[in-house]
């Protein structure tokens, strides 16, 4: 899919783990249809373990017995997704969401259900069962869930195309695949494109996890939408050190529809059944106006992790800053070109400028040119930036 600006949306997993339901779904879909729209979020995206009934947290229940059609291809779990009834899968909720004006998304795992290896259920289009395309030696480290995919048989990519074809049924617009990106697993990349244009619907592909190697940098962007450069990121101050190096080292690979991902921004209401446990987020506001402010920058795609409807409403309206918003959207070959005494400065066209405080005590920062605080709407002449606060400028022209 050409993608002519970074996606905007909201996931789940942040704050629903593997867990979440339909029903929260919905809650966060209302929530953005009706105050989050107009500021250009739009996707909604059910993270991992929609096909598993015995979900409850962010941890993975090893050997659960998942649901799956009999072409060997993952459904949603009914007790959890109640429209999914009598095998309609996400037709019905992703109707409902593009009935709101909004997109659809899933999250799915690289490969085919190892279940359906041990039951040798069988593969759309072929004579061939899920047992012999399976490359039972490439497996997740972390979700037991999966073998990987023999791309270098046909049936491989037929297996690929099969699922993509009943996401298309779907009414899919946006699938972020994980267990692909690291270690990096160029020819189920490969597959898993070509299955999204054999499927006649455009979706966005989003790779997961990072770190994405640099070396294959030409690579990603070739195949895919987004990528992650980073492993799941958390709400803490260490987490957004490594992604300051992470944002340096891929700035000169990012824009032009294909963007480098700094993951989710874990704002907002999280931890519901996830991570860390419920919680508002652990960053204090001039941490989250720096993490909104990078990832803007970076021109990264903007996917919220919070719980919506429990929000509070300083955070709504960091999320909706018009002029940060318009930055992310625009902004393009962005690059480090300060790391010292404690300011790190990135910068992007068209004359955007951040000075972020990486250290602990107040800086006073005069720019070196003229333009307007884009956090206050201000002129800038000399600011205080507070301790991993920042200062965000829109030079005049």
């Amino acid at each position: 899919m050409e993608l002519s600006r970074p996606p905007m949306g909201w996931n789940s997993w942040d704050c629903f783990g593997a867990s979440v339901t339909e029903e929260e779904v919905i809650e966060n879909a209302l929530y953005i249809a009706k105050n989050l729209k107009k500021y250009g979020w739009e996707y909604v995206v059910v993270d991992i373990q929609w096909f598993e009934p015995a979900a409850k947290s962010n941890e993975y229940n090893e050997g659960a017995e998942l649901v799956m059609d009999k072409y060997s291809r993952l459904m949603p779990a009914v007790n959890r997704f109640p429209s999914a009834i009598d095998g309609q899968g996400f037709k019905p909720l992703a109707d409902y969401i593009h009935s709101l004006g909004l997109k659809f998304g899933i999250h799915i795992l690289r490969g085919i259900p190892r279940q359906a290896v041990r039951d040798k259920t069988a593969i759309m289009g072929t004579d061939m069962t899920a047992d012999k395309i399976a490359a039972v030696n490439s497996v997740c480290e972390w979700n037991h869930d999966m073998y990987g995919v023999d791309c270098t048989q046909k049936e491989g990519q037929l297996y690929y195309d099969s699922l993509f074809k009943l996401y298309a049924e779907w009414g899919v617009d946006f699938v972020k695949v994980d267990d692909i990106s690291r270690p990096y697993h160029k020819e189920e990349i490969e597959a898993v494109a070509q299955a999204i244009k054999n499927s006649g619907r455009d979706m966005v592909l989003s790779l997961s996890p990072g770190n994405t190697p640099l070396a294959e940098a030409e690579h990603v962007r070739k195949y895919a939408n987004m990528w992650r450069m980073s492993d799941d990121f958390w709400d803490n101050w260490d987490a957004v050190m490594e992604m300051f190096d992470l944002c340096r080292d891929w700035a000169e690979y990012t824009g032009n529809g294909a963007y480098a991902d700094c993951d989710m921004l874990p704002l907002g209401k999280i931890g519901i059944r996830s991570a860390g446990g419920a919680r508002d987020t652990n960053f204090t506001y001039d941490e989250a106006k720096t993490v909104m402010s990078l990832w803007s920058l970076m021109g990264s795609p903007l996917m919220f992790g919070g719980h919506l409807p429990e929000t509070d409403q300083k955070t709504i309206d960091l999320i909706t800053n018009e002029d940060i918003i318009k930055m992310c959207m625009e902004s393009h070959n962005p690059k480090e070109i300060s790391n010292k005494s404690g300011i790190r400065i990135f910068t992007s066209e068209p004359g955007y400028i951040g000075i972020f405080n990486v250290s602990e005590n107040t800086i006073e920062y005069t720019p070196e040119k003229d333009g307007i605080d884009m956090w206050t709407g201000k002129a800038v002449c000399k600011a205080s930036i507070p301790p991993h606060g920042v200062l965000m400028i829109q030079c005049a022209k």
